[in-house]
């Protein structure tokens, strides 16, 4: 299956792929950049947030599997990614850490529980966000292909605590080479 497959799926098709996707080693993504296409989103909201976004993974010096999203030029999906700047350095945002999804409640989307048993979780509550409002996502994602780490697919929602809150948001991540930037902490 491909991404753009995928982009013609409707939300019932996505849950199906989530709860069958395939688990994701660490070591495959540490180092990479992926290039993510927004799903699901009505277009009023994509007009003002992204259709497309970069997600960077890198391991820290603690060891840890962190990583963050970087805004693009929202110039169509056919056109090569070009990284939106701020002080002259890509515009980086949404820090997270990447985590097993071991611990992390399944929820429900459109009256259907929706379990992933796979994967891994980018939790933005430990990207050390501050209070950006951001903290309060989590994207659980998933490989595509089995043992394949070039095609991901995720799905974000909110975790206010006492209530997950699902949103329609769903993506995939093709990868697109070696991390190009590392934000300063």
């Amino acid at each position: 299956m491909r991404a753009e497959a995928i982009h013609r799926m409707g939300p019932e098709g996505w849950l199906d792929l989530l709860e069958a996707g395939h688990p994701i080693a660490e070591e495959a993504l540490a180092g990479q950049e992926y290039r993510g296409v927004s799903l699901g989103l009505p277009s009023v909201l994509e007009k003002l947030t992204w259709k497309k976004f970069r997600k960077a993974f890198h391991r820290d010096a603690g060891g840890q599997l962190r990583g963050w999203n970087v805004r693009l030029e929202q110039d169509g999906l056919a056109a090569p990614d070009r990284p939106k700047e701020k002080g002259g350095q890509p515009f980086t945002f949404g820090h997270f850490a990447v985590v097993p999804l071991a611990g992390y409640t399944p929820l429900r989307y459109r009256g259907r529980r929706v379990r992933v048993p796979a994967g891994r979780m980018l939790d933005y509550g430990k990207g050390g966000n501050g209070l950006d409002p951001i903290r309060f996502l989590r994207d659980p994602i998933v490989a595509v292909h089995e043992g394949d780490p070039s095609l991901l697919f995720g799905w974000s929602y909110l975790d206010l605590g006492l209530r997950r809150v699902p949103t329609p948001s769903f993506f995939t991540l093709e990868m697109a080479g070696p991390v190009t930037h590392v934000p300063s902490d």
